[in-house]
C-alpha cells in the first residue's frame, strides 16, 4: 500500500521507479505463510519440500526479472532468494522486513538468514528486530509512514461519512469501535469480540466493527474469517467487513472516522500502520503493547497500551465515557503522525539511504 505512494513520489523527485510484483503457486504462498508465521515465533511446519517450493518460486521469478537498475528493494521474505539466482549482481540491492522477528523459529531464520547477507543493505522498522547474528553491514532503522491524501486518509465531510457507514448497517448516533486488521491470529480478533462483549455490558449501545482485507495469498485468511464469524454469533451489533463487501479505502476512512475509539489487539506487529491512520483521523487508538505499536501510541497521550482483554475493555469504557480525554488524545496523535509518520519523512530516509550506499 505504501509502494502506491511512494513510487510515484520517487519519480516526482526524479527517480525512475518501478514497482515489480512477483509470481507463485499455491504451493508457494502455503510455504510463504509458514514462513511468516514462523518468523513472528508460531510453531509451524518447514519441510524439505516447502524450501524447495520457496526456492523454486525465487529461481523462476529471478528469470521473470529483467532491467537494470542502480537499486532494487526487495520487501519481505517471500523474494528474498531472487538474488541468489542473479548470475551477475548489478547494483545495490536492499532488502525491507515489515514484521517482528524477534521471537523467530530458528529453523525458518536460519534458512532465509544467508540470503539476507547477499543483500547490500537490510531495512528493519525498530532497531530491536535486527537479529544478533545477521552478519551485514549496512542496517537502517526507517518506520513505515502514511500518505496523508490517499482514499484512505484525505479528509470526509461527515454527510459523506454517514452515507457510507450507514450502507453497512452501522448507526453514525451510535458508539463505534473498530479494528481494522486480517483475519488472522496474530490479530487477535476473537481477543476483540471477547472485550467488545465486555464493554456492552457497561455501553448498552456499543457496535463493533472488524474491517479485514482477504489477500489471495493468505491461505488462512478464509479458515480464520469462518471461526470469526462463529465467534461473533447472531450479534447484529458485530460487523465483519471485507473488500469482498465493497469495502475499500474510501470505506475503511469513513468508519475510522466515525469510531469513538480503535483498536488494534495484535498478538506479533511489525509496525502496525492502521495505527497511524487512525491516530491520523483524530482518534484515540486502545493497542497491545507488543512490536511497532509502542513507536505510535504514546501511553496516556495518543492513547493507551494494553495487556490482556480486560485491560482493554476497561480503557475503552473510559475513552467512550469521557469525550474530553478521547478528543485530547485524538488531537496529540494527529499531530504526533504529521511530526513522524508522513510519506514525505518516508521518501526522504529512502533517499539518504540510497546515498550512503
Amino acid at each position: 500500500e505504501i509502494l502506491f505512494t511512494l513510487v510515484p513520489l520517487m519519480k516526482d523527485v526524479g527517480i525512475e521507479a518501478e514497482w515489480h510484483v512477483m509470481k507463485g503457486s499455491d504451493d508457494f504462498f502455503n510455504a510463504t505463510k509458514n514462513i511468516h508465521n514462523g518468523m513472528q515465533g508460531m510453531d509451524v511446519p518447514f519441510s524439505k519440500e516447502m524450501k524447495e517450493i520457496f526456492l523454486k518460486n525465487n529461481q523462476l521469478n529471478e528469470k521473470l526479472f529483467e532491467g537494470e537498475y542502480d537499486f532494487v528493494v526487495i520487501h519481505d521474505p517471500q523474494p528474498v532468494a531472487i538474488l541468489n539466482y542473479r548470475q551477475e549482481k548489478k547494483g545495490k540491492w536492499i532488502w525491507r522486513f515489515h514484521i517482528d522477528p524477534t521471537s523467530a523459529q530458528g529453523k525458518i531464520w536460519q534458512f532465509i538468514r544467508p540470503f539476507i547477507e547477499k543483500h547490500d543493505a537490510a531495512i528493519f522498522t525498530l532497531k530491536e528486530y535486527v537479529k544478533d547474528d545477521l552478519k551485514l553491514k549496512n542496517i537502517a532503522i526507517i518506520p513505515p509512514a502514511i500518505d496523508p491524501l490517499s482514499p484512505k486518509n484525505m479528509d470526509l465531510d461527515q454527510e459523506e461519512i454517514e452515507n457510507i457507514v450507514t450502507k453497512y448497517k452501522v448507526d453514525p448516533e451510535r458508539p463505534v469501535i473498530t479494528q481494522v486488521s486480517r483475519f488472522d491470529p496474530w490479530k487477535d480478533p476473537l481477543g476483540v469480540i471477547d472485550m467488545y462483549r465486555i464493554v456492552k455490558r457497561e455501553v448498552k449501545d456499543v457496535q463493533l466493527v472488524l474491517i479485514a482485507s482477504m489477500a489471495n495469498d493468505d491461505p488462512e485468511g478464509w479458515e480464520y474469517y469462518e471461526k470469526t464469524a462463529r465467534h461473533a454469533g447472531e450479534d447484529y451489533d458485530i460487523h465483519l467487513l471485507s473488500n469482498l463487501n465493497g469495502v475499500g479505502n474510501l470505506e475503511v476512512n469513513a468508519f475510522q472516522r466515525v469510531s469513538n475509539v480503535i483498536i488494534q489487539k495484535s498478538l506479533r506487529e511489525g509496525f502496525g500502520l492502521v495505527i497511524t491512520e487512525a491516530l491520523w483521523k483524530g482518534k484515540p487508538v486502545v493497542a497491545a503493547n507488543v512490536g511497532g505499536i509502542p513507536l505510535q501510541v504514546d501511553n496516556r497521550r495518543t492513547g493507551y497500551l494494553i495487556g490482556d482483554i480486560s485491560e482493554c475493555a476497561e480503557r475503552v469504557i473510559h475513552l467512550l465515557k469521557d469525550s474530553e480525554i478521547a478528543n485530547k488524545m485524538g488531537i496529540s496523535g494527529k499531530e504526533y503522525v504529521r511530526k513522524n509518520f508522513l510519506i514525505t519523512r518516508l521518501l526522504k530516509d529512502y533517499l539518504n539511504l540510497f546515498n550512503s550506499l
